[in-house]
């Protein structure tokens, strides 16, 4: 009887949200923003399950490990960003139980909704790769991928000097911002060049992929900077071990003639991007797919078995490249499709697979790779997306931040168009 009582208990206390969204990054509070900016959605009670203190701008980390941007500046205290009337539940998500609506937290707590929207992320798997979380951050190996790190790489690409030899990694897709691990490889040969040794340096960009980059147009554009700096492209070679105090990599060949053959290369610098899958917990719920990503419709971002359940961001299943500015028209789906739902209108198929990824090429260059679906060149200024530019610099290091932090994150919703009528030129 009294088992019966505190079990009755315990569901009285349970907490209920109309909306819980898993995940306070980008996605996260960009979605509760809006949705607290639309008429239709500023009444809902919504809270945010996050366990973070700190928020970090990431598209800058390649700026901070290039000695081109402040790693303070692209933090920010959790706290300070979630939107007022949301609540702020400082946990982690541990169980999901879609069918009775219902997250258990590692506290112990469950929590109840009526819509769910996930967008956890993605978790950087660097124990995939044999030795380097007893060396990273240490012994010449760094990566752009963590602010714990970040910081390390600008000290390493300033110890290069004549003679040395810096390799930059690149593993299989998906993992965050496809074009980051070689845009830290063409800063450091800018910084090179700059230092008068770049010629006399070896560098090696070491990728799972068998090309530059997964849209043609932009591929062959960076083939070109690629023979620029004189950097050894090494295709279909995927980082498998690290030894730090030997300075030693070890790819294995996935493809090509000899697949399955090991190559050990010595370092002076090792940029490594680790691995990326979502979370365990959503590997292991009833939302995830096969490959263990969030099972969503790629185009409205409802998930395919639970009608009631939304994704976004680098952990669902849309094949699109896992960027900020994907989310960033990604959001205003799920709030319109979300709200679609509790009013029983029709949702909208929105989202067209949007990416962009500056591909910084220079200090002060960038390539804008603006896609959809399928590949297909969408950029929303009247210009060649070919060619590198100052403007996109300046884009990239103060235009981009200011939307982040002051727009994006705030829940406004509107942004320029991108031209999906654009044609490639012939040549």
């Amino acid at each position: 009887m009294l088992e019966k009582l505190e079990e009755e208990n315990h569901m009285a206390d349970t907490k209920h949200y109309q909306v819980l969204i898993i995940g306070g990054g980008t996605a996260g509070i960009t979605v509760a923003a809006s949705l607290r900016r639309n008429q239709k959605g500023k009444d809902l009670s919504i809270a945010i399950v996050e366990p973070s203190e700190d928020h970090y701008y990431q598209p800058a980390f390649t700026l901070v490990g290039a000695g081109a941007y402040s790693l303070e500046k692209t933090r920010r205290s959790e706290g300070s960003l979630i939107p007022q009337q949301v609540e702020w539940i400082h946990d982690t998500a541990v169980n999901f139980n879609p069918h009775d609506n219902q997250v258990t937290l590692a506290s112990g707590d469950p929590v109840n909704y009526d819509y769910l929207v996930i967008c956890p992320g993605l978790a950087l798997d660097w124990e995939k790769i044999e030795g380097l979380t007893d060396t990273i951050g240490s012994n010449g190996v760094c990566s752009n991928y963590s602010p714990k790190y970040a910081t390390y790489t600008w000290q390493c690409v300033q110890g290069l000097n004549k003679g040395d030899k810096a390799i930059f990694t690149q593993p299989p897709l998906p993992f965050k911002c496809p074009g980051a691990p070689q845009k830290i490889a063409y800063l450091t040969a800018d910084h090179l060049r700059k230092k008068g040794v770049l010629s006399d340096c070896d560098l090696y960009f070491c990728t799972q992929s068998s090309v530059m980059f997964g849209v043609p147009l932009f591929s062959r554009e960076l083939d070109k900077v690629v023979a620029r700096y004189g950097i050894h492209a090494k295709f279909q070679h995927n980082l498998i071990a690290v030894d730090g105090q030997a300075k030693q990599a070890t790819f294995e060949i996935v493809g090509g003639e000899k697949p399955g053959e090991r190559v050990t290369l010595d370092f002076d610098m090792l940029h490594v991007t680790p691995p990326q899958s979502p979370p365990e917990v959503i590997k292991s719920s009833p939302l995830a797919n096969e490959a263990g990503y969030i099972d969503v419709h790629k185009h409205s971002m409802q998930h395919i078995q639970f009608k009631n359940v939304f994704g976004l961001g680098d952990a669902c299943s849309t094949p699109n490249s896992k960027t900020a500015a994907a989310i960033r028209k990604q959001a205003p789906v799920v709030v319109k499709n979300l709200l679609h739902l509790i009013s029983g209108s029709e949702l909208e198929e929105g989202y067209d697979g949007y990416a962009s990824c500056p591909l910084t090429t220079a200090y002060g260059k960038i390539i804008m790779a603006e896609f959809i679906y399928g590949g297909k060149v969408t950029p929303t200024f009247p210009l060649d997306p070919r060619k590198e530019r100052w403007l996109n610099w300046w884009i990239k290091v103060t235009g981009l931040p200011i939307m982040y932090w002051d727009y994006m994150l705030k829940g406004y919703e509107w942004f320029f168009k991108h031209n999906n009528s654009y044609v490639e030129p012939t040549k």
